[in-house]
């Protein structure tokens, strides 16, 4: 990796921690902490939040026909995402332990918290379970297939991405033989 790529990497693993320190102060600012792992409002601060709560009913009632027509679609995916949550978990456990690969940690990914905003009404925290599951999973399962990849294929693409994950830009360039048989035995050592 040239000089200039670590650089830029650096600068940018450092910016997404500036990014979460402020992301911390804006939680203080909204008045919650995080004990046991799980977000905690203020008697006073959740009184106020429950004051913009729609009405189930009323929520249902003017919910946009198209809305009503295509939840069964949207909802129906669940099926295949069961589906893809044994086979990467049932494949990191199998596999993982074979090639030395550290595991991933599920709770990382997907977490469930919004179900306890006191503003949203009980269909509104199932929706929020339901993204919180299937966008944690696709992550759960990004990172599964990124150390597979980094085990396995640590080369860059010749076309650009759209989006990369972090270990990307530990790759041997496109056409680099000689980085490639150098990154590959790295990559395998770091699991």
């Amino acid at each position: 990796m040239s000089d200039m790529i670590k650089s830029l990497t650096e600068r940018i693993r450092a910016l997404e921690a500036e990014l979460e320190t402020e992301l911390e102060n804006r939680r203080a600012d909204l008045t919650y902490r995080i004990e046991n792992g799980r977000a905690v409002f203020d008697a006073e601060v959740a009184r106020r939040q429950a004051e913009f709560r729609v009405n189930l009913v009323k929520y249902v009632r003017h919910a946009p026909l198209m809305t009503m027509l295509t939840a069964p679609l949207i909802y129906g995916v669940i099926f295949p995402l069961l589906f893809l949550d044994l086979l990467v978990s049932l494949y990191q456990a199998v596999c993982f332990p074979v090639y030395g690969i550290d595991k991933v940690r599920r709770g990382d990914h997907i977490v469930f918290d919004r179900q306890r905003l006191h503003y949203l009404n009980s269909l509104e925290k199932l929706n929020c379970v339901y993204c919180s599951y299937g966008n944690g999973l696709l992550a759960y399962a990004s990172e599964i297939a990124s150390r597979t990849e980094a085990h396995w294929c640590p080369i860059k693409h010749a076309q650009r991405l759209a989006a990369t994950h972090r270990r990307y830009a530990d790759f041997a360039d496109y056409g680099d033989a000689e980085g490639y048989r150098q990154r590959i035995e790295a990559a395998r050592r770091k699991g």
